[in-house]
């Protein structure tokens, strides 16, 4: 029970420290892990070498690839190509169906953008529509929010999920391919509360004045051929990478050809190729900007980086100092199975905001329990971090910052962003689950 209450003072501490006094996560991870360590009695000089082992272990594994994606998200968005994909959807689909286009377009942008550089990049096209459409901004908001969000939470390279991979011991091509497959009902379940909840909140939409300079800049968009393939490019090498390492498990060799696919179907492979084929889309007055955009996705990164790398500190920590195992002894017989990594990663979630943060401690600390919730075979495993994801969608509110970034630039009062965009994502994690528990109902 001691060692219960340590993880639980640990917990707590950095929820109140981050949500309420909006330490930075980085520190609240660091003095957590510390703390655990001394009050478990682990050997002083002890303490300290397994901190910086987690550290670096934890950027040994996803590193490089926070910092390709982040790059490749920085490359897009400063070029417009983002800009051209969404209006390309959008001329796509007619009118009435602007929500469904929006969402779409969330759905494949969010793949190598985080979901907050998402919204503020597309933000402008919401404004667009309901200036000229009967829909209102709460129903857009909600689309384009909620599409982008379902991504970040259940597909890697977005760093959530990608640090839960590799904490648990999953493969990535897998996780990519399944999680893009779960986030279609995920985004689908934000889309039509978007539908339903939207009609039946107020509009309370403050309209901006015209930006005359955006609607300048959108002239000089990329192709929109040329806009997809950073993006595309990268997903379909990843996924023929996992298919070959399949195909490596129950044929005898695969040869040259297959372990050159293996090779380019690497994350970190892929995702440099996406950020190459993301320099076709410079213009020659780009080009002087070039090294300053790829100079700030790395310090994007760098903020990402540092948070991951003190949860990796968090739960070298907690694995040392036997809690988790002690925790496994309490659960056993409790048959909370895959729904044990959702509630926890919910619960960390709705207390401290970050999705981030969620992951990275119930990852930790979800773990070494995987046996005692009988979750140890490949498919159990995958479905196990996955409602990770899944449990970090519950619920974004007020002190998420992304809650934050869709209010504010959409316009919106708290009150009906609460109403509508904060249930949608409670129902996207919960429908996700179910989900996960169903596929491992049936296989």
């Amino acid at each position: 029970m001691y060692a219960i209450m340590i993880l639980l003072v640990a917990v707590g501490f950095v929820i109140w420290s981050t949500a309420h006094k909006k330490l930075n996560p980085f520190f609240a991870l660091a003095l957590a892990a510390l703390g655990v360590g001394l009050l478990s009695g682990i050997a002083l000089d002890e303490v300290v070498r397994q901190m910086k082992a987690g550290f670096g272990h934890t950027m040994e594994k996803v590193g490089v690839l926070i910092i390709l994606g982040t790059t490749l998200g920085i490359l897009l968005e400063k070029t417009g190509a983002t800009v051209s994909m969404a209006e390309y959807i959008l001329k796509k689909v007619s009118e009435k169906n602007a929500p469904l286009g929006i969402a779409l377009t969330g759905y494949i942008i969010g793949f190598p953008i985080f979901c907050d550089s998402g919204f503020i990049v597309l933000n402008g096209i919401n404004h667009s529509i309901v200036k000229r459409t009967h829909w209102t901004m709460i129903v857009m908001a909600t689309a384009l929010g909620t599409s982008l969000y379902a991504v970040h939470c259940l597909v890697p390279p977005h760093p959530g999920i990608t640090v839960a991979v590799e904490t648990v011991g999953g493969d990535f091509g897998t996780i990519i391919l399944v999680g893009a497959l779960l986030s279609v009902p995920a985004a689908a379940v934000g889309l039509l509360y978007a539908y339903w909840g939207g009609k039946r909140v107020a509009d309370d939409y403050t309209r901006p004045v015209e930006d005359d300079e955006e609607i300048s800049v959108r002239r000089k968009l990329p192709h929109v051929g040329l806009s997809f393939i950073p993006v595309v490019l990268p997903v379909l090498l990843i996924g023929s990478g996992a298919s070959v390492k399949l195909l490596m498990d129950t044929a005898a060799g695969i040869g040259p050809i297959g372990h050159a696919v293996m090779f380019i179907g690497d994350p970190i492979i892929a995702l440099g190729i996406g950020v190459v084929a993301a320099l076709f889309l410079l213009k020659k007055e780009d080009k002087g900007q070039l090294s300053h955009w790829m100079t700030e996705g790395v310090e994007k990164a760098g903020g990402i980086l540092a948070i991951i790398g003190a949860g990796g500190m968090f739960g070298e920590i907690l694995q040392r100092s036997g809690v988790a195992g002690d925790l496994g002894n309490m659960l056993t017989g409790a048959s909370l199975g895959v729904f044990f990594p959702f509630l926890i990663a919910a619960f960390l979630k709705t207390a401290q905001g970050s999705s981030t943060v969620a992951v990275i401690t119930a990852a930790a600390l979800v773990t070494p329990l995987l046996k005692d919730l009988g979750l140890d075979t490949s498919l159990e495993i995958t479905m196990a971090i996955l409602s990770l994801g899944a449990g970090s969608m519950c619920v974004s509110h007020t002190n998420d910052a992304y809650f934050w970034v869709i209010n504010r630039f959409s316009n919106l009062s708290t009150a009906s962003t609460l109403k509508v965009y904060s249930v949608a994502t409670l129902l996207m994690g919960v429908v996700t689950q179910l989900l996960i528990w169903a596929i491992l109902l049936v296989f």
